[in-house]
């Protein structure tokens, strides 16, 4: 298992802010381009994927923090291994969630573009500049594995965890030189293996959840409610 420890970098808002975003390293490494001057983020570790139940206490801490100073507080999380089932907005702000599974939703633009990917080919790995940014990839995995356990031991485990991947796909959410992200991808679909492909993201959904609007793609939770597993699972 790859543990990645994100930046943790923290920006005030400008007077009269009331939002925030709160969001995984990767999320918000794709979001940079995007976000006014005026608008507080905050970065939580992206190793706490891995963590689903570090993950809810970090997010909860995160929130309550943050509720002093804003009144909406934006995640940049979906259900994310549960790890947001269960979360309570604060007496005082409304959380707004991405109803995604997970954050390759955002980078692709909708989650049933994410549906439509996984249903041409299940055995996808994505890639996207804010995982190989910010995060341990499973290549940078393999390389370390090399170093300790010897290449042997390390092809074995890789086996083990990829052999239902059949392509890695990188997905290209319009940066300007994603030369060596694209490669980075390819070298990774080469050692393990598997199909190197890329396709075209989009910035819609990352752009809504800045701005809005918070339709049927988002989850909306008054002040003092609690996040269900089932505001994940209706159609949007």
């Amino acid at each position: 298992m790859w543990v990645q420890q994100g930046k943790h970098r923290n920006r005030n808002a400008m007077a009269g802010s009331k939002k925030k975003i709160i969001g995984c390293a990767a999320v918000i490494e794709e979001m940079l381009p995007l976000l006014p001057s005026d608008l507080a983020y905050e970065i939580l570790d992206f190793g706490l994927h891995f963590r689903p139940s570090h993950l809810k206490s970090a997010l909860q801490k995160a929130i309550d923090a943050s509720a002093q100073d804003v009144d909406t507080i934006i995640l940049g999380y979906g259900l994310c291994s549960n790890g947001a089932v269960g979360l309570k907005a604060p007496k005082t702000a409304t959380l707004v969630i991405p109803r995604v599974h997970d954050c390759i939703a955002l980078f692709l633009g909708s989650h049933e573009s994410y549906k439509q990917q996984l249903k041409a080919e299940a055995g996808t790995f994505f890639l996207a500049k804010g995982f190989i940014e910010v995060g341990d990839t499973p290549l940078d995995e393999y390389k370390r594995t090399v170093e300790r356990y010897g290449k042997e031991r390390a092809d074995r485990v890789m086996r083990t965890v990829f052999g239902h991947y059949t392509r890695v796909l990188f997905i290209n959410t319009g940066h300007q030189d994603l030369s060596k992200y694209r490669e980075h991808s390819r070298q990774m679909a080469q050692q393990f293996g598997l199909r190197y492909e890329e396709t075209k993201g989009s910035r819609v959904f990352l752009e809504k959840m800045i701005r809005g609007p918070w339709d049927r793609e988002f989850i909306l939770v008054k002040p003092d409610e609690t996040v269900t597993i089932e505001q994940f699972l209706k159609e949007t």
